[in-house]
């Protein structure tokens, strides 16, 4: 009988020991090891840093001359984005960047020349869809809403001009080379439809018309994921 309990006792003791054993390896796997890399999920924050290409739509009249024309000059400037990730395929981006446009009178008005200058600030935000299952190419398109400042307008050959503030509509196609998880590469074509009115002074006599700008907006630059 002492045999049989002392078997039954180191049975009992071996059992135990095995479970805490498993215990102890159960809670070893469920612990990083030192030096192991995680993956953490992307910040819903992203900037970009573009040169931009801002090239016109030559168009363009002034009411009640008929035959009227306009031109416009076309410009290079740094632009600004920040961007929102709602999900990996939903964003919304806020485009930053201000330049100026020269405008020459053309047509049956080619005769005024260099009409005026205008700075404008047209702010830009669209909503993007971004495909996800390309790897480091991850191209989206968007589309949006523009508002349009004119700012520190000086006339040239026109007595004044007032180009007034408005709203337009974008749309959006581009793509970001990721190098690494936060540093990538960006290209990105934005059409602008942007007609603002105008005001002009030429004589002494007041006239209207509009400017049919409807500009490209052509960036390359960097993108960096927060």
């Amino acid at each position: 009988m002492r045999a049989a309990r002392g078997v039954t006792a180191a049975i009992v003791l071996i059992v135990m020991g095995q479970q805490a054993v498993a215990a102890d390896l159960a809670q070893a796997a469920s612990v990083p090891q030192a030096g192991a890399s995680v993956t953490e999920a992307p910040s819903p924050w992203q900037i970009r840093l573009r040169g931009l290409g801002v090239v016109t739509q030559d168009s363009g009249y002034v009411n009640a001359v008929p035959g009227s024309d306009l031109s416009y000059s076309n410009t290079v400037t740094p632009e600004l984005d920040i961007s929102y990730f709602f999900t990996d395929n939903i964003a919304t981006e806020l485009i930053l960047g201000t330049t100026y446009a020269n405008i020459d009178g053309q047509g049956t008005i080619g005769g005024l020349g260099k009409i005026g200058k205008v700075w404008l600030l047209p702010p830009t935000l669209t909503l993007q869809y971004h495909f996800t299952d390309l790897g480091a190419f991850k191209p989206y398109v968007g589309a949006g809403v523009n508002y349009t400042i004119f700012y520190n307008q000086d006339a040239g050959s026109a007595d004044a001009l007032k180009v007034k503030n408005t709203f337009g509509t974008a749309l959006q196609v581009g793509f970001d080379y990721m190098v690494d998880q936060h540093w990538g590469v960006n290209f990105d074509v934005k059409k602008l439809f942007l007609k603002p009115d105008f005001d002009v002074m030429v004589d002494g006599a007041k006239l209207t018309g509009k400017a049919e700008l409807d500009p490209w907006l052509i960036g390359a630059g960097l993108t960096y994921r927060f």
